[in-house]
């Protein structure tokens, strides 16, 4: 039967279901998209009559483009034009080391590509527009190389390193299989390939490598693995994920800390080393024939009567159901209680890398399941690479901006040897790994060291954009909050940015290094992005380039921090000393001398206390921070992890991203309305309207709590008036300085006043409560007198 359109009123046929995937770049269409970061290579496989288009996504960022042909020589021809240089800025980039240089660099030598016969055509430069592009159209079958070359940038500079953007529009939609596989991460031992709905077993010697590849995007399989020495005694003690949760106090695990597979003994038997998904399963078993049978599909394909084929030869008993690592699916218990599913966040080249601790007899599945969302409806090849015990390769997982970006593996930040020689615990924050706790002091003392003496941290994955050009100023005024033009050069302000309907995209400062010249420092690569849209769309002349590759910072932070950089930082006569220095304002200098290295110092931080921030080159970040460690410990100077950080932010009211705003969050409902000055600003901007109203009709109110409990709050715990809900928590944390549990919570402006009794619900809500006042957000200096001091 048709389904009949009520307000079309005539009869129309069903509607197809309508699903998009932004930023999903599947290697099955005709059209692929690939990033190249800024002073970063990219090598793709091409065919004759692909079409590729150069695009200098942000402005002022020169590119090399180069073509290796099938007998592995540099052929200019391949691109159907002429080089124009000797392609040292590819030659630079693969000489520094970086993952994709190494990528790249092991690409061409597989080829016994000679680099010193190397020629490049090169594009752009300093006065290309942002969203410049170049078409080229590949004539012979070879490898596409691609470079973003970069110098290191002064931190006074802006001449930034930005990301170039190359798609590719196939004269075929049609792949063949080993043209989608992702380059190898080394030479393999195993390259394996699992087509759908089988299964693979293979052997690993202790210390190898094991990649586990999704080639197409959305596909699951299932991992498991047996002690090979316990297999030859006719032990078959799988991976337990039972045991596995219970040691790691986590469902799955991840590279870092938490990252080993255990079996029914508690012997660890693999790491989990880098992952680009971070979305697993391990609460059921692998896909077996009951589950087919109970959904009416009799005799169905399935992963654990594909394991016992594969498994029979070394010995090892069929079983009717497989514990497995599901790899790629996507299925999570519910606050119901209920074990669900739905499509996996896996992309096409999307892998989890392991590392055997003990020789292995390992199996592999592509699951065959497609009468649900499990495989994306369409079950595809699962590949299988493993790599010596020789090679090294970082712990790290996959992180995305946003949606359409690539999957970037987490980094080290240029301070990382030194802050590294002082813990282990370390944890991913936004792309790059950071300290949590030192392991000689910890966060207690490293939270007093702060309030009483000074500590350092890094702060590198901070994202910096420089913003420049004749409407630079017209650009920030319109996007910000704040009033930029009551901004000198030399000054600091803390500023939102919202959407159009008041909400927050992010918080942060800006710097005015001239008249045309900003520097914004946040938290989110959205803003960024959200800057050069709106430059677009109001036709702004302004360039907005990410340098966050090209800035790394630490804070020293602490009533001694003043003393410390006095002794170390050199500034010329017209720049202010650090002495001089007065909150939310920077100055230009040097480390010891006016030949050392340079720096940006800012009077700013997100502690409470007098405090700096450092930004250098990551080329000078260890001289930089010996110079600071080395001043400061007569100054009874600590490092200072994220945990201590918590501490000292929630007691001065500090807010932090996805906990106290969210998109859905207005500045005043953020607990900074101070940055919207509604009756001074005389421009419009972004959001303006809907804050007005938004003002005028409050809905929420950030407050401090009070907490009469010394049993631990978190961020989401709800908070009550009676039997209805008026609030939730965002920060909490037990103040050693006030000597009680304190937290920041988002409640109903009726219920706000200072002094209210309020409770927090713990279990679910109802059965369990602990008693809190409302008080001031800020309990620690809420004059600002420190900061300030």
């Amino acid at each position: 039967m048709q389904e009949v359109d009520r307000f079309a009123g005539s009869l129309q046929p069903p509607r197809p279901s309508l699903t998009r995937y932004p930023g999903l770049q599947s290697t099955r269409s005709a059209t692929e998209r690939y990033r190249i970061k800024g002073g970063g290579s990219a090598v793709v496989q091409v065919a004759p009559g692909d079409r590729i288009t150069v695009i200098d996504t942000e402005g002022g960022q020169p590119c090399e483009i180069t073509f290796v042909d099938e007998a592995g020589r540099f052929n200019a021809s391949g691109l159907g034009t002429v080089f124009t240089n000797r392609s040292e800025g590819l030659k630079t980039i693969l000489s520094s080391g970086e993952p994709s240089a190494r990528r790249t660099l092991l690409s061409l030598q597989r080829r016994g590509v000679d680099l010193g016969e190397a020629g490049a055509l090169r594009l752009f430069g300093e006065d290309s527009t942002p969203g410049s592009q170049a078409s080229l159209v590949i004539t012979s079958q070879g490898l596409l190389i691609a470079a973003a070359p970069a110098k290191p940038m002064a931190p006074w500079e802006q001449d930034t390193a930005t990301p170039i953007e190359i798609r590719i529009e196939r004269s075929s939609a049609e792949r063949s299989y080993d043209a989608c596989l992702p380059e190898l991460l080394a030479d393999p031992i195993h390259d394996l390939r699992i087509k759908a709905a089988t299964a693979s077993a293979y052997f690993v010697r202790a210390g190898e490598f094991i990649q586990v590849i999704d080639v197409f995007g959305r596909q699951c399989t299932d991992f498991q693995a047996f002690s090979a020495r316990k297999v030859e005694k006719g032990l078959d003690l799988a991976l337990d994920s039972t045991v596995t949760r219970t040691l790691l106090g986590r469902s799955y695990p991840m590279p870092g800390l938490p990252s080993k597979a255990f079996d029914r003994d508690f012997e660890p038997l693999v790491e989990i080393v880098q992952d680009t998904v971070g979305r697993h399963d391990a609460f059921a078993t692998a896909c077996n024939s009951r589950y087919y049978d109970d959904m009416g599909y009799p005799g169905h394909a399935n992963c654990t009567d594909n394991f016992n084929v594969v498994l029979e030869p070394y010995g090892i008993a069929p079983r009717k159901g497989w514990e497995a690592l599901n790899y790629f699916y996507n299925t999570a218990i519910d606050h119901n209680n209920q074990l669900y599913l739905d499509e996996p966040w896996s992309r096409p080249g999307d892998y989890v890398l392991m590392r055997a601790l003990t020789d292995l007899v390992c199996v592999s599945s592509s699951c065959p399941d497609d009468i649900d969302a499990a495989n994306g409806w369409d079950p595809t090849d699962i590949h299988i690479r493993t790599y010596s015990d020789q090679e090294k390769f970082t712990r790290a997982v996959g992180f995305r901006m946003t949606p359409d970006a690539d999957a970037e593996l987490t980094r080290e930040t240029a301070f990382h040897p030194r802050f590294s020689a002082l813990t282990r615990d370390y944890t991913e924050y936004r792309g790059y790994w950071l300290p949590n706790r030192f392991l000689g002091d910890g966060p207690v003392e490293e939270y007093w060291a702060c309030r009483e003496k000074a500590v350092v941290m890094d702060l590198s994955p901070l994202r910096k954009f420089e913003v420049t050009g004749p409407d630079a100023e017209a650009l920030l005024q319109y996007c910000l909050t704040r009033d930029v033009r009551k901004l000198s050069t030399g000054q600091v302000v803390y500023s939102a940015m919202c959407y159009e309907n008041g909400g927050m995209i992010d918080d942060g400062t800006l710097f005015r290094l001239g008249d045309n010249n900003f520097r914004w420092i946040g938290g989110d690569d959205f803003s960024g992005i959200w800057l050069r849209q709106q430059a677009e769309k109001m036709g702004f002349k302004a360039w907005v380039r990410s340098s966050t590759d090209q800035l790394h910072n630490i804070a020293v932070q602490g009533p001694n921090s003043r003393d410390i950089l006095k002794e170390i930082i050199w500034t010329a006569p017209r720049q202010p000393a650090i002495a001089e220095l007065e909150w939310f304002r920077f100055t230009i200098g040097r480390i010891g001398h006016f030949e050392g290295a340079p720096v940006v110092v800012s009077r700013t931080g997100f502690t409470g206390e007098l405090g700096y921030e450092i930004l250098c080159h990551p080329k000078d970040a260890l001289i930089v921070f010996d110079a600071v460690w080395e001043a400061g410990q007569k100054h009874g100077l600590k490092p200072m992890g994220l945990e201590a950080l918590d501490m000292v932010r929630i007691e001065a009211g500090l807010i932090f991203a996805h906990h106290e705003f969210t998109d859905q969050t207005d500045p005043f409902e953020a607990g900074i309305g101070f940055t919207v000055p509604l009756k001074t600003k005389t421009d419009d901007f972004i959001g303006r309207d809907a804050l007005i109203r938004r003002k005028e009709n409050p809905r929420h109110v950030l407050v401090g709590l009070d907490i009469h409990s010394n049993e631990a709050v978190g961020h989401g715990d709800p908070v009550f008036i009676g039997r209805a809900q008026v609030g939730v928590i965002t920060s909490a944390t037990r103040s050693p300085l006030l000597k009680k549990s304190i937290a920041l919570a988002r409640v109903d402006v009726l219920n706000s006043a200072l002094g209210t009794a309020v409770e927090i619900g713990k279990l679910d809500g109802q059965q369990k409560r602990l008693p809190a006042a409302i008080v001031p957000t800020v309990q620690y200096d809420p004059q600002k007198l420190r900061p300030r001091s």
